[in-house]
């Protein structure tokens, strides 16, 4: 793994050696890092504070950016995403402070955090690990900042929903303490990854984090391994950080679920090992509770698509009582099997045109897929002839499915605009000066309609009933009623005058309204861009990875599995004669059969990448030259992720075989 630190010349100066060193890791989250940098730049100064800053190969130039614009920080760039543990554990040689304080670059300090919680630990030595309030976008409180060990029970409980029932029960709510008040400080089994400060000479006696986590539950991991050496975790009430949660994987092509829970095993595998029964009984919670997850998350595709199919079917039986006066006019044995064949084939040409699973459904892609579905149906009845019974009503029922299904989208899009995701966002800035008053014309000029600034908020008493042409509609002194009045549902503070702590406490009084909150305090564009695109509801702007896309998932699979029968059946004793071992080369092909490689894929001497298999051949392994460099094969690996295609894969494949047989010839 290759490494540029960047020096930091404002703690090389210093002759003392800080009291607080932050870690902090950042992928892809640049406009988050430097709200987050500026709130520890105006935090107390009563503690000298170093700050480190672990970028994991992010793609939105967060280094070069940001950088110039904090020269006091230390910057430490990795070559390839490692993850959050093992970015941290490459961060901390270069820490030398007292305490060690991780932190996540989408946090926001409160202006007296660092002091609060120095001063806390200067007074518990027993204290390995400590955490504070974290408090979530809208003001309500994150239960995951301090928490319960995964035991057996506490695991079974929040896999299988007992401790969402029971929240205020000691015995069902152990792993999100949800039966513990928020307002006291108290002893925890473990803190939320986002924000832990401890005696840094702790951290590095067990050796910081378990690289065996990439992301989630390695936070849980430090902190059980800190109790065994006889230290608390503990949790501080009174001082609090505002969390994004969830910025960086958002930003990612990683599927947190999966993520989440491959960890949760991962931990209890560790340190509740013994016990197989519990190992299997958890496996199978995880797999339901990942399962209903995915199905939560996807509700309304799955919905939609039942509805659709439904439609399909009512659009056939119409169709059929049309053309023979009786919507089962088919002959006897025609049923049940034509209502599984229709709706079948429709279900695969609107999968084949990415409805559902890659974009939410969409009228043009929906009326497409189905004069894609017409052909195949019109097509069958060639190879099928006893099922040929009325091209008529085929196209009579695609006709009517796309008037059904036309009608289902326009109800989703009259919902949506009324009270759905486009419903009218209405907005309000806090702040009379010129920062908001920018703010204000930056939702005027972006290019959207579904959000509505309603006015300004004064910051005390209010001076004028006017500002900027537009209403000042209230004042912080009674933002809860403001809130009500206007049927807000976002605030953005934008008044550099107000501390952070005064903030939080705002946002907290008015949690119980659900309004997002968004700090634009030393704000500028890259900070104000990203505030707008979460306001009117835009997604990261990252290029999509290809091979995330479902159609291209599904077919190279199918391309896999396919190639690897046939290179089973006819090519393995042809490969066993002319090269290697028959076992290591029947294993690779095994090994594609199983999904754990494909048969064009990555280079394996290339970096571990989160999306994308080893492949048998690769880009590089056609390449002219025979010996390439380390950095042609990223290079190659990088621009096949980036323009997959199947035409590309055989390609590729068709490449390979013939430098095989050019081998073959020359060797003769």
């Amino acid at each position: 793994m290759l490494t540029t630190v960047i020096n930091d010349d404002r703690n090389a100066s210093v002759d003392e050696a800080p009291d607080v060193s932050i870690l902090i890791v950042n992928y892809n989250v640049k406009d988050y890092l430097r709200q987050c940098l500026t709130s520890i730049a105006k935090s107390d100064a009563t503690y000298r504070v170093q700050v480190v800053v672990v970028d994991n190969h992010s793609i939105d130039s967060s280094v070069d950016d940001l950088r110039p614009l904090f020269p006091w920080v230390t910057w430490l760039a990795l070559d390839e995403n490692v993850g959050f543990g093992r970015g941290n554990n490459a961060g901390l040689p270069l820490c030398t402070g007292r305490y060690l304080l991780f932190l996540n670059p989408d946090t926001i300090l409160g202006e007296d955090t660092i002091t609060t919680m120095v001063r806390y630990l200067d007074s518990a030595p027993s204290v390995g690990l400590a955490g504070c309030k974290v408090l979530n976008a809208d003001g309500s409180f994150q239960l995951a900042c301090r928490r319960g060990f995964p035991t057996p029970w506490a695991s079974f409980c929040k896999l299988f929903g007992l401790q969402s029932l029971f929240p205020t029960s000691k015995l069902f709510a152990r792993y999100n303490l949800t039966y513990l008040s928020e307002d006291e400080t108290y002893a925890v089994d473990a803190l939320i990854g986002a924000f832990m400060i401890g005696p840094r000479h702790i951290i590095e006696s067990i050796g910081g984090f378990d690289p065996a986590y990439f992301m989630y539950g390695e936070d849980l991991d430090m902190c059980y391994r800190i109790q065994h050496k006889g230290y608390h975790i503990q949790y501080v009430h009174t001082t609090s950080i505002i969390h994004f949660k969830g910025e960086s994987t958002r930003r990612s092509s990683m599927d947190e679920v999966r993520e989440f829970y491959r960890a949760m095993e991962t931990f209890a595998k560790k340190h509740y090992g013994r016990s197989s029964f519990f190992l299997g009984c958890l496996r199978l919670g995880i797999s339901l509770r990942s399962m209903i997850e995915r199905v939560v998350r996807r509700r309304r595709e799955l919905f939609t698509m039942l509805v659709d199919l439904a439609g399909v079917n009512l659009a056939l039986m119409l169709a059929t009582a049309i053309r023979f006066e009786s919507p089962f006019g088919f002959p006897a044995e025609a049923y049940p099997l034509v209502f599984f064949v229709v709706p079948g084939v429709v279900l695969v040409a609107l999968l084949a045109v990415g409805e559902y699973v890659e974009h939410l459904p969409g009228v043009r892609r929906t009326a497409t897929g189905l004069f894609v579905a017409f052909f195949l149906l019109a097509s069958l009845t060639y190879f099928f002839k006893e099922y040929a019974y009325s091209r008529g009503v085929v196209l009579m029922t695609i006709g009517l499915s796309i008037a059904w299904t036309m009608i289902v989208r326009l109800v989703w899009a009259a919902y949506d605009t009324w009270a759905g995701r486009s419903a009218i966002r209405r907005v309000a800035v806090v702040g009379l000066v010129d920062s908001a008053a920018w703010i204000a014309d930056a939702f005027d000029r972006a290019d959207q309609w579904s959000t509505r600034c309603i006015g300004f908020v004064s910051v005390g008493p209010m001076p004028s009933t006017t500002f900027h042409n537009q209403p000042v509609i209230g004042s912080t002194e009674y933002l809860e009623k403001v809130i009500r009045d206007n049927d807000l549902s976002e605030v953005i503070l934008a008044d550099e005058s107000m501390p952070h702590d005064e903030a939080m406490r705002l946002m907290t009084r008015c949690a119980k309204y659900n309004v997002r909150f968004h700090l634009a305090s030393g704000y500028d564009e890259l900070v104000i861009a990203r505030i707008i695109e979460d306001v009117i509801g835009a997604e990261p702007t990252l290029k999509p990875i290809p091979l995330q896309a479902f159609r291209n998932r599904v077919v190279k699979r199918m391309f896999d599995v396919v190639g690897a029968l046939v290179a089973l059946l006819f090519l393995v004793p042809v490969i066993t004669l002319r090269r290697g071992s028959a076992a290591s080369r029947i294993g690779e092909w095994l090994d594609v059969l199983r999904g754990r490689r494909s048969i064009v894929g990555l280079h394996p001497n290339g970096r571990k990448r989160d999306h994308g298999k080893l492949g048998i051949t690769s880009l590089a392994h056609v390449g002219a030259s025979t010996s390439v460099t380390p950095q042609t094969i990223e290079r190659l690996n990088d621009y096949y992720l980036s323009r997959y295609s199947l035409s590309m894969d055989i390609e590729i494949l068709l490449h390979h075989l013939r430098l095989l047989l050019r081998g073959n010839k020359h060797n003769t």
